[in-house]
């Protein structure tokens, strides 16, 4: 690991972060779900920042289709494994840190060894299975979720800190949603509008894991890059919701 006074410089410069933050970023562990159109960006900058370690996890391979959106990756890399893709990038980018790719997508129990070893995980996925299986594990071992979704020229982004007993969940925010995606295969989806959120989401792993700023806990960001807006809206645990909802009695 680089000494702080040089590649981190400009971090621990900020009042906010200062060495003791960068110290603390360096020392976590981050989980990265997807290497899409969201996880590009957000592993590119986890790794900029000098992360303990970055696991990617991804089954997809690259396509041609995804270049125009999905910026870890390139042309010479077509047809290899999306995770392997995005370790190289990374990798290129910061040697100096842990990374590991994996070409999987993982089962429950698979998912709950990864999410276990880890500090802090994104949801960079493009279908709600895996996000409401994300909810429930992270939601399980208490780990904190940094999750975002994007379609067309909408998206949103919030923070679950299931440190906290009383944390809301995914599916308090986003009930009853199955079979209902919305992908960017079959809608379509303006590229800086993912590179956008995905920026956003490691802005977000970056303050929990370094403890400063105010991470977007019990806020939906709304974001509309047609018309350049943004918008929040405050949400709790729901009683409908059947990880959080109050059990009858």
């Amino acid at each position: 690991m680089e000494n702080i006074e040089d590649r981190y410089s400009r971090h621990a410069m900020l009042t906010e972060v200062g060495e003791a933050g960068q110290r603390k970023i360096e020392n976590t562990k981050f989980l990265v779900l997807g290497a899409g159109g969201l996880g590009s960006p957000a592993c590119l900058y986890l790794a900029s920042a000098g992360v303990g370690k970055l696991t990617i996890v991804d089954n997809d391979t690259v396509d041609l289709t995804n270049l125009q959106r999905q910026i870890i990756h390139n042309e010479s890399r077509l047809g290899i494994p999306k995770a392997l893709s995005a370790q190289i990038s990374t990798r290129s980018l910061n040697s100096s840190i842990e990374i590991e790719g994996l070409v999987m997508r993982p089962d429950r129990k698979a998912l709950e060894s990864l999410v276990e070893s880890h500090d802090v995980v994104l949801d960079c996925t493009d279908n709600t299975d895996s996000r409401y299986l994300l909810n429930e594990v992270c939601r399980a071992l208490r780990k904190p979720l940094v999750t975002a979704g994007a379609v067309r020229f909408d998206g949103q982004l919030t923070v679950f800190d299931f440190r906290k007993a009383q944390s809301p969940c995914y599916a308090c925010v986003f009930p009853n949603h199955e079979g209902k995606d919305e992908k960017a295969s079959s809608k379509g989806v303006f590229a800086p509008l993912v590179g956008t959120l995905g920026c956003m989401q490691a802005a977000e792993a970056l303050k929990i894991a370094g403890n400063f700023g105010k991470p977007l806990v019990g806020k939906l960001l709304i974001v509309d890059l047609l018309s350049m807006t943004f918008s929040e809206l405050k949400y709790g645990p729901s009683d409908e919701c059947p990880l959080c909802g109050k059990k009858e009695k």
